[in-house]
């Protein structure tokens, strides 16, 4: 059986327009379009940001499986694209930068490859948007 370990709430009125606070308060933002010149920030940079925290965290659980710490400077840079498809709908798709310094590319690379499928961001995405991973 499953144990619900957190879960993030949210009040959203306005759609991209609008606005989102958190039911504790901490985060509380306008939302504007991307590409608008509108204060506030919008869904796809909300959930680059989500993400990246996310993978990040993975890549720290994907070292310690090998007795490895992360470098302090790592980063994860993360990009997500609203794509308008042939159906006249919408699609997510992504780049998962990952910067680890000091640590030797092939290793880099299956560190994330290994965050990858422990992250449940990128569990969640996984067969349904492109996903591209990058570690550097």
């Amino acid at each position: 059986m499953s144990k619900v370990i957190y879960t993030g709430t949210t009040h959203t009125t306005g759609g991209r327009d609008g606005a989102s606070r958190t039911s504790d308060g901490r985060l509380d933002v306008k939302l504007s379009p991307p590409g608008s010149s509108a204060p506030g920030t919008n869904p796809e940079q909300l959930f680059a940001a989500a993400w990246s925290a996310c993978f990040l965290g993975a890549i720290g659980r994907a070292a310690a499986e090998r007795q490895l710490r992360v470098p302090a400077d790592a980063a994860v840079n993360a990009e997500i694209d609203l794509v308008s498809n042939d159906d006249g709908g919408y699609v997510l798709q992504a780049r998962l930068n990952a910067k680890l310094p000091g640590i030797e590319a092939d290793l880099a690379k299956s560190l994330v490859e290994r965050a990858h499928q422990l992250c449940p961001y990128s569990k969640a995405t996984r067969g349904n948007i492109a996903v591209e991973l990058n570690a550097a």
